[in-house]
């Protein structure tokens, strides 16, 4: 019987760095990271080894962002305790954790931006289930408001990298992962947009409540059809690194071409 032959590729933080620049990150950029860790192969170092390559890259006058939500602090109706029994949401929304950006974990949202959330210097943003978190130059002025009701709109964190003319890296994530394109959804004008209540633990004046604000619903079933069209239509290329696709793109052009794609489509 003969081994099986290993499939995954073998990464150094030397290799990362050289692709990521040859696809065209630089010193001096913003960029919002999205990333599956176990897509690119196996990452000498893991987590550690993928944050410090783009740091590097960046240098001091860059910023990095990566995703820290923590979506499971909304009302069960929502859906996010879907395993848990109907009758246990009273008890949840009564005794979930407020959130604390010192201490509450990102969910779901993967072993690198978990570390990141918690990288020196690391900066995060307060709203109770959307976070960012952020390191670099700007990292202060990306995260020192995020409004619990406008959380992907003008003011947001979204858009301060939007006004930076920032970058989005998408490694071994499609668009469906793409926050960026929900500052596009803010911006358009279609029929079905719509507000929702959502509700979150938070501490206020050192008591844990469980508050209610109005917000913009949100829908990423398009984002991946956006996506393939818009790549398409600008004729982007689509890089590999390891067993991975890698997309590198500017943020302001994308999030203006969605918000027209959007109004053209959505209904």
């Amino acid at each position: 019987m003969t081994e099986l032959q290993e499939s995954r590729a073998i990464l150094t933080k030397e290799d990362l760095v050289n692709h990521f620049k040859s696809y065209g990150l630089m010193e001096g950029q913003s960029i919002f990271v999205h990333t599956s860790l176990s897509k690119l192969g196996f990452v000498v170092g893991g987590a550690e080894t993928l944050i410090r390559s783009l740091l590097e890259i960046v240098g001091e006058e860059g910023t990095l962002m990566m995703p820290s939500q923590t979506w499971k602090n909304l009302d069960p109706s929502t859906g996010v305790h879907w395993k848990e029994p109907v009758e246990w949401w009273p008890i949840i929304r009564e005794h979930w954790p407020a959130f604390d950006k010192d201490i509450t974990p990102a969910i779901g949202m993967g072993v690198v931006a978990e570390m990141f959330r918690k990288w020196p210097g690391a900066k995060r943003s307060d709203h109770p289930a959307r976070s960012i978190a952020a390191v670099g130059k700007h990292a202060a002025y990306i995260t020192n408001t995020h409004d619990l009701s406008n959380i992907f709109g003008d003011g947001s964190p979204l858009d301060k990298l939007y006004q930076l003319n920032g970058y989005v890296l998408l490694i071994g994530v499609g668009h469906d992962k793409n926050t960026s394109l929900h500052l596009a959804e803010t911006r358009a004008d279609f029929p079905g947009k719509q507000m929702v209540n959502e509700s979150s633990a938070i501490m206020a004046d050192g008591t844990r409540k469980w508050v209610t604000y109005n917000t913009q619903a949100m829908d990423d079933s398009d984002f991946v059809s956006l996506g393939e069209e818009y790549e398409k239509e600008r004729n982007l290329r689509v890089h590999r690194i390891g067993n991975t696709d890698v997309r590198f793109l500017e943020q302001k052009p994308l999030v203006d071409w969605a918000t027209a794609w959007m109004e053209r489509h959505r209904v």
